[in-house]
């Protein structure tokens, strides 16, 4: 199994290893917020006790080597502003990502997945790295297009975005290989 790095520097960003303390940045900055939390495969939470809920899940699932939690924030002033997601499957990686709707627009997601993407390419194991993302997230599909993820067709009422609808979407899948 791939040990994934606790922290990947990007010119503007640092994603670390997301820990139960910042629960209470990614609930303010984005974790209740419907327009952040449209397209995700959870619901926007209610309050600080479920994103530190959360925040528990994803230390258990690095302890455990099962998905990689990292924090992304801002190098200068060490702001929370979203996070990424890769859930291991062998030698594939899906990654999934969510970013404060105050950096939209900035290119910092496009950054950050192409630094992780960039480390896990050149991983010995890792051959595939994947995401999905609804039909209408032409933001999240932009991401994947700047990073080189080539989209390889539509996925008929795969997920579910319980924010939006009670039943599973039509989503994109983007991947890129070694």
């Amino acid at each position: 199994m791939t040990n994934p790095p606790k922290i990947l520097k990007t010119e503007r960003l640092r994603l670390r290893k997301a820990k139960l303390s910042d629960a209470e940045a990614i609930f303010r900055q984005y974790a209740n917020d419907p327009e952040v939390t449209k397209y995700v495969s959870w619901r926007a939470h209610r309050n600080l006790e479920e994103t530190r809920e959360y925040m528990r899940m994803c230390a258990l699932a690095w302890d455990i080597g099962k998905a990689f939690h990292w924090v992304i924030e801002t190098q200068d002033s060490k702001q929370v502003i979203g996070m990424m997601i890769a859930r291991v499957n062998a030698e594939k990686w899906e990654l999934g990502f969510v970013l404060a709707r105050a950096f939209w627009g900035r290119g910092y997601m496009t950054e950050a997945v192409n630094a992780l993407i960039a480390w896990a390419l050149k991983q010995k194991e890792i051959y595939r790295v994947w995401a999905v993302c609804d039909i209408d997230n032409k933001a999240s599909a932009r991401v994947m297009e700047k990073v080189g993820m080539q989209r390889e067709g539509t996925l008929h009422r795969w997920s579910l975005h319980p924010n939006l609808s009670p039943e599973p979407r039509d989503s994109y899948c983007y991947a890129i290989t070694k």
